[in-house]
């Protein structure tokens, strides 16, 4: 007998992600996931007493995020 849950990639299963599993995935500390969690920009279910990530709600951040520009110094035109 096979169990669902076993099987990644089911058709309307939510994956969550702990917030250590967004702070890799984004490339930033896990402070700041709290922060966005807390403020309300990145969307998550309490478990107890830790965060849960819908994988959907991540994709959407970043891809609704506006993108920073970087200023090399480095680069001078000349």
């Amino acid at each position: 007998m096979s169990d669902e849950r076993d099987q990644p990639g089911q058709p309307g299963r939510t994956r969550f992600l702990t917030v250590l599993e967004v702070a890799d995935v984004m490339r930033v500390s896990k402070m700041t996931v709290y922060r966005l969690l807390h403020s309300g920009e990145l969307p998550g279910v309490r478990v107890g007493r830790s965060f849960r990530v819908p994988q959907d709600a991540l994709d959407h951040y970043l891809a609704t995020s506006p993108a920073v520009e970087v200023r090399n110094e480095d680069r001078r035109s000349s």
